[in-house]
């Protein structure tokens, strides 16, 4: 099923069959797709939900402190994953958001240590993608369900390339119009139509949430900021547990509907991760009148204590976050992703720094002195996917260009983090 829009069309509710969600979360029919391709009061937490680690066990115990790093030493890890990244992958590759997702680590990158080469590689790839996203130019054929083709314009994951765009134009002195006309073009397309539904997966939060407010900042105009509200207020019906204070990757899985393994609720960490670093992002150019703000900054701190939670004695998280026997082991895009929101917060002063740097720390110690191999390859990616499976295989040599991006935006923090 595909959707064609016009301006002011009429809401779409329905995806893919999805049937009614849970009426203990509030939410109601709207819609689901496979994988993103091929991300109260601070310290505050409720009872554990149903399905949460137990009182005793390892994740809810108290692990023992990580070691603080020396700013060197962090800069060196961030310097070392770059560096390995870039030698072995060259920047002419498509702008979807396995790879997106990795320039946005690469510029947070740049924007710390100012190296040059470092934007000249994010900008090579986006000549070479000519400034673009999906590319059909004959808007009747625009869709917003899951698509790798060129129609798939209004789908989240051929958006997130639009955050560098506007990076890399706003790096200009004297700007360069055509870098954002494309970002201009689509989400002015989008935000004159009627329908509310486009961020329908977790992962899509991440992808377009930071492009309105980057896109507001160039252009002044309210309208993204309004859009942003409507939209993340249906994505926040639709996959947000109260209780848990976790989000459902996409409707497919809302409880009771779909378990884990262990009969449980299932939030998967990367999805999570994608949320958790998307509100990190956004928090950072929303003006702080705009009456989203709290919702926004209120799911971050109960993320940030639902999270905590989870986080095994090692420093990372498992691929189900509840369910950690389900798909037992380290993953480390997850775990990049929780590391960089928590410093973030930390930085910024939205998370309490004593409550929430050990696991911060935890979280680095294990991404630079684990997943982080000596010649700078990250390990423990989770492939691509939209759920943990079982027997899967993450292990050193899994990487991607994803997880190279949330290490990055980890690494960043972390050295600002030790700045003060």
């Amino acid at each position: 099923m595909t959707r064609r829009l016009r301006p002011n069309t009429t809401p779409i509710v329905a995806m893919l069959g999805i049937a009614a969600l849970a009426a203990a979360c509030g939410t109601s029919p709207k819609a689901a797709s496979p994988d993103a391709g091929p991300g109260a009061s601070a310290g505050a937490a409720s009872a554990p939900a149903a399905g949460s680690p137990a009182a005793g066990s390892p994740a809810a115990g108290m692990p023992a402190a990580a070691p603080r790093p020396t700013r060197a030493q962090a800069l060196a890890a961030l310097e070392r994953a770059n560096r390995y990244w870039q030698a072995h992958n060259p920047p002419e590759k498509w702008p979807f958001w396995d790879v997106a997702a990795y320039h946005t680590g690469n510029m947070a990158a740049y924007a710390l240590t100012g190296n040059a080469s470092w934007r000249a590689y994010s900008t090579a790839w986006a000549e070479h993608n000519r400034w673009r996203g999906a590319s059909s130019d004959v808007k009747a054929d625009w869709k917003y369900t899951y698509g790798e083709t060129g129609d798939h314009v209004l789908f989240g994951d051929w958006q997130v390339c639009f955050q560098t765009y506007a990076d890399l134009y706003n790096l200009d002195p004297v700007k360069d119009a055509r870098k954002i006309a494309r970002a201009r073009e689509v989400m002015e397309y989008q935000m004159a139509t009627s329908n509310r539904d486009y961020w329908w997966w977790a992962d899509g939060i991440y992808m377009a949430m930071p492009v309105m407010t980057r896109l507001y900042a160039i252009t002044g105009e309210r309208r993204y900021l309004d859009k942003l509200q409507e939209w993340f207020t249906y994505a926040d019906e639709l996959m947000y547990d109260r209780e848990a204070g976790l989000y459902y990757r996409d409707a497919r899985y809302v409880y009771p509907k779909h378990a884990s393994g262990n009969g449980g609720k299932d939030f998967w960490a990367r999805g999570d991760g994608w949320v958790f670093a998307a509100f990190a992002r956004t928090l950072a150019d929303l003006p702080q009148d705009h009456p989203v703000r709290p919702l926004l900054v209120a799911r971050y701190r109960r993320m940030a204590a639902a999270l905590k939670a989870t986080q095994q004695p090692q420093g990372y998280w498992t691929r189900s976050l509840l369910d950690p026997q389900f798909a037992p082991g380290p993953e480390s895009s997850g775990t990049a992703f929780f590391t960089y929101g928590y410093l973030w917060g930390i930085n910024h002063g939205y998370l309490d720094r004593a409550d929430y740097a050990p696991v911060a720390l935890r979280g680095w110690d294990f991404l630079s002195r684990t997943a982080l191999g000596p010649d700078g390859k990250l390990g423990y990616v989770q492939p691509i996917g939209d759920r943990a499976i079982p027997g899967q295989v993450v292990n050193q040599d899994s990487t991607a260009p994803f997880g190279v991006g949330a290490f990055l935006l980890a690494g960043t923090e972390m050295v600002r983090f030790l700045d003060r």
